[in-house]
């Protein structure tokens, strides 16, 4: 997978969770800060394993051959029962956050990973 569709991912797909967090008054580095929670950090801390869990992942999807949107998408369903609902529920943070926003951060990365521009 190039950098920069990796780089592309990783960013774009927090869009669903920051735009509801905008819409809501939510804070929009409270997902940030729950992933540095894992690490016993803060927002700082959250970026790093956000690039690390997005590298992960998107070398698993890459290995596995998962192309297309559907691959994608079904791919980041399969990611965030494993990411929220296995790992994540056991951090009370993560737990916090708003579920659907959450989903669609994981469904966007599966599609963004898997989707294959022109050429």
């Amino acid at each position: 997978m190039p950098l920069h569709r990796f780089v592309l991912a990783a960013v774009l797909s927090g869009v669903p969770s920051t735009v509801h967090a905008l819409a809501t008054g939510d804070d929009p580095l409270r997902a940030t800060r729950a992933a540095g929670s894992l690490v016993g950090g803060g927002a700082g801390a959250g970026v790093a394993v956000h690039l690390a869990v997005s590298a992960w992942w998107a070398f698993v999807l890459t290995r596995l051959g998962v192309r297309g949107v559907v691959g994608g998408a079904v791919a980041g369903l399969l990611i965030a029962a494993l990411d929220l609902e296995v790992i994540g529920r056991r951090n009370s943070q993560i737990r916090a956050l708003p579920r659907v926003p959450q989903w669609l951060d994981h469904v966007a990365f599966g599609v963004l990973v898997a989707a294959r521009g022109r050429r």
